[in-house]
């Protein structure tokens, strides 16, 4: 196998692989909830959700990023105020977990609470009490913001958590494995790039290519 190599021509041929994969029958009998853990994995969820017969949403998230290094993610908030922290970089770049936190209180307030109630008028995700979440990407690039989106479902009360990805480095494997339910993928890779490498188109979409993809939907 190179290292080059385009696995996925588009975002809708990835999430028809991942269904491939998905024990379908199964999960039809069953009731789930497809929630897209980014803008880019939401037209991957929303096959998803309509092969299971699921309904569709989209959890949000901010990264929370490095004083010292703009281009890194330390770690990651979400719209519930989860935050899951890369504890060794945190340790290698000396900051401190007060910056973390009033950092994340600061996105949550000025962005993301914001964000939910544009997109859902203040109301927050439906209730996961005692139901199965199936949280989908296009790809993982590391597994910070996967986790934070986890333990979010996890403390929004949910029967079971599982995850659906086309492609993710390997190291992760265990990382998720260690506290979803079920992890689903179709490549795994020792030596990853980044998700926009492994695909023939993938472009980057924001929050109005999201409702334009939610009305066609």
């Amino acid at each position: 196998m190179t290292p080059d190599r385009i696995f996925f021509k588009n975002r809708d041929v990835a999430a028809y692989r991942l269904i491939d994969v998905l024990p379908v029958n199964k999960m039809k009998l069953e009731e789930w909830i497809v929630i897209a853990t980014s803008y880019g994995g939401y037209p991957v969820a929303q096959i998803i959700a309509k092969e299971l017969e699921g309904n569709c949403d989209v959890l949000f998230s901010r990264k929370i990023l490095s004083p010292n290094n703009e281009d890194c993610e330390v770690a990651i908030v979400t719209e519930t105020e989860e935050v899951v922290i890369h504890e060794e970089l945190v340790k290698a770049f000396d900051i401190s977990l007060d910056f973390v936190f009033s950092k994340s209180r600061y996105i949550y307030e000025n962005d993301l609470s914001k964000m939910v109630c544009k997109h859902r008028r203040g109301k927050k995700l439906g209730d996961f009490t005692n139901k199965n979440i199936l949280l989908v990407d296009e790809g993982l690039n590391t597994s910070l913001t996967m986790m934070a989106c986890i333990k979010t479902a996890i403390n929004l009360g949910a029967k079971s958590v599982s995850v659906a990805t086309p492609i993710l480095p390997k190291v992760s494997i265990n990382t998720i494995e260690s506290i979803a339910d079920d992890l689903y993928y179709v490549e795994s890779l020792d030596h990853f790039i980044d998700i926009g490498f492994y695909y023939d188109e993938l472009d980057e979409l924001q929050y109005e290519d999201l409702l334009k993809i939610m009305n066609k939907g």
